[in-house]
């Protein structure tokens, strides 16, 4: 295989939550049950993928008081289920969706090390924040946070794991035939750390894990969130799709990385992506069509225009024309435990009027345009090629991908777009390193040197 071209990041996720995963299919397996899980990390693991991504969910979300019906009920916490693939998996990442704002560094610290360790170096956190007092009552801290915060919050906690990572050296423990385990460095685990958020300080209990650190991931496209991913994480969630969009943003996030001190190529950008393929273009576009009318159909379309409106629209037409109401920001969320789709839903409706009255959408129409997310559809050679040349371009160094079926719909993307893309010489044949770390591509903790603590 090749080695010039630029090598394709892939990373697996069970989807579950929102609206892109087809229950009603015949073919459609349990959302919660272990199986589902080691059957997705298994084939993504055939495939040479990097790495298996879960998402998480901390609150059974509501609407107008009663539980949303579009959530999965019961579904396992994300650190366990990666634990337990970790037996099941031999070189695949293990990546989970942790909170910063409702959890605390050192015992979030202690379980990712734990995990780590357990994998053989192939463990990493997907650092989100929450403002949501609606999930936050919950926990004790009870949403107390404000949102301008959350970032505040969020670079402490990273600043103080990492401090509680780094205070085992890596020979700091040593193994003897006759006396068992002993420390070579006294001070070994000892760590302070002082802040707006933490005052924290003792001895942490984990030695150093394979790869130092376990490799952090992160989303954020506002300027604050573009420096703390900069700054502080190995790879970034991008939000765009279109190449010049996808381009620009890139540029911009290895800027802010380079500013920051950091080496080239310390930060990698991977937008979340699904696929229909089909025998030919005209199959693929038209298997697209039906899948996404079964994912979004005529209630779901309501339910997705009310986290803008904050109305609700369920005596509107899926099928006829666009709420001829205002929307009411200002109100009584009625979904609750839902990330804000826009800052500014008056514009925001304003643009979907323009756009359904240029286009003679439906609200349904709309609804599917707007949330649609499948950006690769056609034949396993035209799909192949569009991800490869999007890589190539810079646009991303990857894609987190999913299907609209739990849990075989990645098979299809394994047997028949891999092997072209290997052919292509953009995708591994197979795993060359030891580490996650190492898999991505990414500098150990040594070459990195300290990451600047962006707050």
């Amino acid at each position: 295989m090749s080695t010039s071209r630029k090598q394709i990041i892939l990373g697996a996720y069970v989807g579950g939550v929102n609206h892109h995963t087809v229950w009603s299919d015949p073919e459609a397996g349990s959302q919660i049950d272990f199986s589902t899980f080691t059957h997705v990390a298994r084939t993504a693991e055939r495939g040479r993928f990097d790495f298996f991504f879960l998402a998480e969910g901390l609150a059974l979300r509501e609407r107008l008081g009663l539980i949303f019906d579009q959530d999965v009920v019961g579904r396992p916490d994300t650190l366990p289920v990666l634990g337990a693939l970790a037996a099941v998996t031999e070189h695949l990442g293990l990546i989970g969706t942790i909170n910063a704002t409702f959890n605390e560094p050192y015992e979030l610290a202690r379980q990712l090390s734990s995990l780590d360790h357990l994998s053989g170096g192939r463990a990493g956190w997907n650092v989100v924040t929450s403002f949501d007092a609606f999930t936050g009552a919950n926990f004790r801290r009870g949403g107390f946070l404000d949102r301008k915060d959350r970032y505040t919050r969020a670079g402490e906690f990273l600043a103080a794991a990492r401090e509680l990572w780094d205070s085992w050296a890596a020979d700091a423990v040593a193994a003897d035939r006759d006396t068992g385990v002993f420390l070579r460095d006294a001070k070994a685990g000892e760590f302070a750390f002082s802040g707006e958020q933490f005052d924290i300080s003792g001895r942490f209990g984990t030695p150093r894990s394979p790869q130092g650190r376990p490799v952090i991931l992160q989303a954020g496209v506002s300027p604050q969130g573009r420096d703390f991913a900069a700054g502080g994480a190995d790879a970034i969630f991008s939000p765009y799709h279109r190449l010049d969009e996808a381009q620009a943003f890139y540029r911009d996030i290895q800027a802010r990385a380079g500013r920051l001190g950091r080496p080239a190529g310390s930060v990698k950008l991977l937008p979340h992506a699904s696929f229909v393929l089909g025998e030919s273009e005209a199959d693929a576009v038209e298997r697209h069509r039906d899948i996404t009318r079964r994912q979004i159909g005529g209630r779901t379309a309501q339910i997705l225009l009310e986290t803008v409106w904050n109305r609700d629209l369920s005596g509107y037409d899926p099928d006829g024309p666009l709420p001829d109401v205002d929307p009411d920001p200002d109100g009584p969320p009625l979904v609750q435990g839902r990330a804000r789709i826009a800052e500014d839903a008056h514009r925001r409706v304003a643009e979907w009027r323009a756009l359904a009255e240029a286009n003679k959408y439906s609200l349904r129409d709309l609804a599917i345009h707007v949330f649609g997310r499948t950006e690769f559809v056609g034949t396993p050679e035209q799909v192949a090629e569009r991800i490869d040349t999007f890589v190539q371009q810079d646009g991303s160094d990857g894609f987190i991908l999913g299907s609209h079926l739990t849990p075989t719909g990645l098979d299809e993307f394994v047997d028949r777009v891999v092997p072209l893309l290997q052919e292509r010489g953009s995708l591994r044949a197979d795993y060359t390193g030891g580490t996650l770390r190492e898999n991505l591509g990414i500098p150990s903790v040594e070459q990195a040197g300290a990451i600047a603590r962006v707050a």
